[in-house]
């Protein structure tokens, strides 16, 4: 068992390995979940996503955490009908209530002893929420493997540009407000 780090209460709670909160979501797709062009639904796949990252967020927090906002949903290959997906899922970053969960999207035929193949992936953040919805502290991820490490300023990075492309936009829209060129 891995040890956790401990920190008094006015620092936060107590800090958890990455693999406290991984989990992996296994689903088989049926023709229930295909588009018009016969493959699997992209709202499928992207529900399966934010179910397995939102168990991921909600472990690592320990309560409840909502979906903030997903970046860069990638689908790599489509899934097929009798494809067996597995939706892998680990925190890769924290803040103060916010977390950034990774997520990989793998396919297998169902019955097929070939490997699984990756499919897609994306990145959540989700914000860890009390019983009024106001944000509230998560425990500090203690990447724990060189790939975990690597995630995890990857994350950095990501977090980083998405502070700075929200940023960019209020300022856009408040300029155009103060010269009336939008009128909403």
């Amino acid at each position: 068992m891995t040890d956790l780090v401990t920190t008094s209460p006015e620092d936060g709670p107590a800090g958890k390995p990455t693999s406290v909160s991984r989990t992996t979501l296994s689903h088989i797709m049926t023709a229930a979940d295909t588009n018009l062009l016969g493959t699997v639904h992209g709202g499928v796949i992207m529900k399966l996503v934010d179910d397995a990252a939102g168990a991921v967020a909600g472990r690592h927090s320990g309560g409840p955490a909502v979906t903030a906002s997903m970046d860069e949903m990638a689908f790599l290959e489509p899934v097929r009908v009798g494809d067996l997906v597995h939706v892998k899922a680990q925190v890769n970053w924290t803040g103060r209530s916010s977390m950034e969960v990774g997520v990989r999207v793998l396919a297998e035929r169902w019955n097929e002893s070939t490997p699984a193949q990756q499919v897609g992936s994306a990145y959540l953040v989700f914000a860890a929420v009390d019983e009024h919805g106001k944000p509230r502290p998560v425990p500090p991820v203690l990447p724990e493997t060189e790939r975990d490490k690597r995630r995890y300023q990857e994350a950095q990075i990501r977090r980083t540009h998405r502070l700075a492309r929200r940023r960019a936009i209020k300022e856009l829209r408040e300029r155009r407000a103060a010269e009336g060129l939008d009128d909403a």
